[in-house]
């Protein structure tokens, strides 16, 4: 019985929900408004770097937990869980953690420097002072009208003509203005401000650089031949924080021409597409960029209590997050039979099966039925976070409960202690039997390899609980990872903590890999162990590890339990059924 199918979010990877995320046209968009489908920015390494690249979202969701506050040296505020993961200058880092202990693992401290285009900019208002700008720089720049509706008090009434014949990369310009009056508006809206204020100078740089400017060899430029719109130009970039040089050039024919080039990197681009917004999106692309040379170092990390925190999945497996790269969720589509692709693409689907429940009690209360064993959870663990609001995995084992059926269940989740009602029960009619599955007592080889489980300390205690309960149950020693949890010594300190934790009883398997899961984990081993992958290509030339390498394991793993004190435990014998008794006595 699967009462879940696919993947599911332990959503550790987590943003408070106003943090910007950099969208694919230039423009940022809140976490919380980032919708499934939305095209947004994330990192793909290529070469010695990585390098930006468009990617979809392709699930959203959100949770509470315990947040953070990172304050980085240049005043960019971010807020996260404790476990989400940041890009730093030395690799993915966990917001907090420990150098030993439980939290083991790499984490952000002050001073750590975290990597990405630098802090966004605020969006410019669009009221009166913009739109005259805006008119200003794409009249004077481009030498011709577009058709403009203002809703504002500016109007101007053009009639249709055949300005220019449309060619192969532009279009037609097909708009007039003759009359006297009508020409004298365009003069005053067009006159050059005294004191332009901030909203003039946004619009007007937005409108030179949509009619005039571009982007060539990552630097940002904008051509003319006008001493006074170079003067306005660079007066205006100043107004807002920005540095420019003018560079000139002979054209071979017509005039000279100088460009206005916007100093720094990728990020003061960005941060001028931000603050100004061109209406030319193809103008703002980053595509391609690489991620270097920008990193800002961290001035504090500090609890805020919980919070309402919000996760999405990428096809990148990142997203841009105030300017900083931050990691994402990469849950997997294992439900490939669902039509779901379970390698190439990434999902955040978990299908649920809602009758589940009523089903089994249907099929349960058949006469041919006679209380075969039932295995729960053997393709999706039957404890995922849904099950708070579905309840299914209780209701089920009501079910088998009530019609006396032996069942084994495999989970990695601590939530199965919240039946132990039911399972006790249960384990007075029928026989039953929980695994928990734990492949290692060390907690950061646990993150890496089961980033959204709970941490081996807690599974162990789960055990603890289960067993006090009488409910048969021990551990599941899996999946056993040649080179990363096969050593005698992970495997006898797995055996030693079960015993601890009166365990009834351990069994290993090694890692099999099939069809849905086998480049998926080789992806995994190329990013995180690639000294590995020769060995795993040797080994696995099908879907199971050498024969005497799984029979070696098995004897590390039987003389850890005989070292140990484990001996597997008998199941309890259920009470037996009671006699119906006769209508009438006698």
């Amino acid at each position: 019985i699967n009462p879940y199918r696919g993947c599911v979010h332990g959503c550790i990877f987590c943003l408070w929900g106003d943090t910007p995320i950099l969208m694919a046209d230039g423009t940022t968009k809140s976490l919380h408004k980032i919708a499934v489908g939305d095209e947004i920015f994330g990192t793909v390494r290529e070469g010695r770097y990585r390098r930006y690249r468009p990617t979809k979202v392709l699930a959203c969701w959100s949770t509470v937990k315990e947040a953070y506050r990172i304050t980085l040296a240049d005043g960019t505020e971010l807020i996260a869980s404790g476990d989400h993961r940041f890009l730093s200058d030395r690799g993915w880092r966990f917001v907090v953690g420990a150098e030993q202990g439980p939290l083991c693992r790499p984490h952000l401290t002050v001073n750590s420097r975290l990597m990405g285009t630098g802090s966004f900019a605020a969006r410019p208002s669009r009221d009166e002072d913009y739109e005259r700008g805006y008119l200003c720089g794409m009249v004077r720049g481009d030498g011709s009208l577009g058709l403009y509706e203002s809703p504002t008090a500016v109007s101007v009434e053009t009639r249709v003509f055949s300005f220019q014949p449309a060619a192969e990369k532009w279009r037609a310009v097909r708009i007039r203005t003759a009359a006297r009056g009508q020409v004298e508006m365009i003069q005053r809206i067009i006159a050059w401000p005294d004191n332009p204020p901030d909203g003039w100078c946004k619009g007007f740089l937005a409108g030179i650089f949509d009619a005039e400017g571009g982007t060539t060899n990552g630097s940002l430029r904008i051509a003319t031949t006008n001493p006074v719109m170079i003067a306005f130009i660079q007066r205006c970039l100043r107004r807002l924080g920005f540095r420019s040089v003018v560079e000139q050039y002979d054209e071979a024919r017509g005039k000279p021409i100088a460009y206005v080039r916007l100093c720094g990197g990728l990020g003061e681009r960005l941060r001028f597409f931000q603050t100004v917004e061109p209406a030319i999106s193809t103008k703002r692309h980053i595509v391609g960029h690489a991620l270097k040379n920008t990193s800002i170092p961290i001035a504090s990390i500090e609890p805020i209590g919980a919070r309402e925190l919000f996760d999405i999945t990428t096809g990148t497996g990142d997203f841009i997050a105030n300017g900083m790269v931050s990691h994402n969720c990469f849950a997997r589509r294992t439900h490939w039979f669902l039509d779901e692709d379970g390698v190439g693409e990434w999902s955040s689907k978990i299908f649920v099966k809602v009758n589940a429940p009523e089903l089994l009690r249907r099929e349960l209360a058949r006469p041919s039925w006679r209380r075969e064993d039932v295995a729960l959870g053997t393709a999706t663990d039957p404890y995922q976070a849904l099950e708070g609001k579905y309840r299914l995995t209780r209701r089920i084992l009501e079910a088998l409960r009530d019609f006396r059926t032996p069942v084994n269940i495999i989970t990695r989740s601590p939530l199965i202690c919240n039946d132990v009602d039911v399972l006790a029960g249960l384990a007075k009619r029928a026989k039953i039997t929980v695994c928990i599955s734990i492949a290692t007592t060390d907690p950061h080889v646990a993150r890496e390899i089961e980033p959204t489980v709970a941490l081996p300390e807690h599974r162990f205690r789960t055990i603890e609980t289960l067993t006090a309960a009488g409910i048969r149950a021990g551990v599941m020693l899996a999946p056993i990872l040649p080179g990363l949890t096969d050593s005698r010594a992970n495997i006898n300190a797995v055996v030693r903590e079960a015993r601890a934790h009166g365990a009834d009883f351990v069994s290993g398997i090694v890692l099999h890999l099939g069809d849905v899961t086998r480049d998926a984990f080789f992806q995994f081993l190329g990013a995180s162990h690639p000294a590995l992958v020769p060995r795993y290509l040797r080994m696995y030339r099908g879907k199971y590890a050498p024969d005497n390498y799984r029979a070696g394991i098995h004897e590390v793993v039987d003389a850890a339990k005989k070292q140990y004190g484990i001996q597997t435990r008998r199941y309890l014998e259920p009470e037996p059924e009671p006699a119906q008794l006769p209508l009438f006595d006698g």
